[in-house]
């Protein structure tokens, strides 16, 4: 029996309570989580913009150790670091077949599965976004686990899992920023501060950083912006007088509002990227007039999980952790229990801080 965060239904406080896993069957790793990452993708799932089979365990960024394998599971072992990876690639459908593993079809087909029972009246529990971080241990498929790499701390680690592959992925996966450009990042939270850190390894020439909230100035600073602008009516209007009137290169949207995607899009150079990271809900729709998608010029795409694939790009960010290029740390402006979820939530509504890691 184990201590989990469970959402009993869409729109429902989550309940900090006791839960029965199974042993791993075959294919099967059963995890002890070390730390597990609060994501905006998590409150989302609480709210119904994105919707998963409940009552569900939430939770997809963690890290944490082996502790007892299914038959069948060869590349870990008790006892070893791991890294959950919550949209694992099936290697067969026609976006893997295309290297395109990010949007793999089957990518969230476990979380419909039945994984865990609540321990006060034996209900099914489904794993949120198929791995259940929210936990002091979960069951998961073998192909949601990575190792470690080696020189990255196992309590760190757990940011790779979600902020940083999503951060680093949209600058270098999906904007392609070179050397030498302008970027433009609206959100400083978890997912924004590492597509900040992702530009100045990118070796951007300017790095402006957007957000609602004057305080985090200092926390963007630190991740690499070279400028910061305060969120209003005029943001697009002072992105271009930070770049001689054009605009910026590239502008990442880690926040999926409407009126940010379209700021983002209206502060870009002509011929210019705008990547959207953020998830917005439907109702959020976005619009653009048929001259001047002609006139700009400019290129608007989604980005999901960061165009990574995890097990190629967990080295390349080791290797940056150890040359000391990127700071996980710098990442967390908090580290709480499992019991302060709901206000880490609260304060992600309110626009406060960066990332908060639950530490077990």
């Amino acid at each position: 029996m184990v201590r989990a965060a469970v959402l009993p239904a869409v729109g429902s406080p989550l309940e900090i309570t006791d839960i029965d896993l199974p042993a791993p069957g075959p294919g099967q790793v059963r995890v002890r989580l070390a730390a597990a990452g609060v994501c905006h993708s998590d409150l989302s799932l609480t709210n119904g913009t994105m919707r998963v089979p409940v009552p569900a365990v939430l939770g997809h960024e963690g890290a944490g150790t082996v502790v007892s394998v299914g038959e069948g599971v060869t590349h870990v072992a008790p006892g070893d670091g791991v890294v959950l990876n919550w949209a694992p690639s099936c290697g067969r459908c026609h976006a893997c077949s295309l290297g395109e593993v990010w949007l793999c079809a089957d990518a969230l087909t476990g979380a419909g599965d039945v994984y865990a029972k609540k321990a006060s009246d034996g209900s099914d529990l489904h794993p949120g976004l198929n791995v259940a971080a929210f936990a002091e241990e979960t069951v998961v498929a073998a192909r949601c686990v990575l190792p470690v790499p080696d020189g990255v701390p196992l309590t760190d680690a757990a940011l790779l899992g979600c902020a940083v592959l999503t951060g680093y992925g949209a600058v270098h996966h999906a904007a392609r920023v070179r050397e030498g450009e302008t970027v433009a990042v609206y959100g400083v939270g978890g997912v924004g501060l590492a597509t900040l850190q992702a530009a100045r390894i990118a070796g951007a020439a300017k790095i402006v950083a957007v957000d609602v909230s004057p305080e985090k100035e200092e926390l963007a600073r630190r991740a690499g912006a070279t400028d910061y602008v305060v969120a209003s009516e005029n943001t697009a209007r002072e992105i271009r007088a930070l770049t001689g009137k054009q605009g910026v290169d590239v502008a990442v949207e880690c926040v999926g509002r409407a009126v940010t995607i379209r700021t983002a899009w209206e502060s870009t150079r002509r011929g210019g990227r705008t990547v959207v990271v953020g998830i917005g809900g439907k109702d959020q729709q976005v619009t653009f007039n048929a001259l001047e998608l002609f006139h700009w010029g400019r290129t608007l795409s989604g980005c999901v999980y960061g165009n990574s694939d995890p097990a190629v790009d967990l080295p390349v960010l080791a290797e940056h952790v150890r040359a000391g290029r990127l700071d996980l740390s710098a990442l967390v402006t908090e580290h709480i229990t499992l019991d302060d979820i709901p206000t880490a939530f609260d304060n992600m509504l309110a626009g406060k801080g960066g990332r908060a890691l639950v530490v077990f």
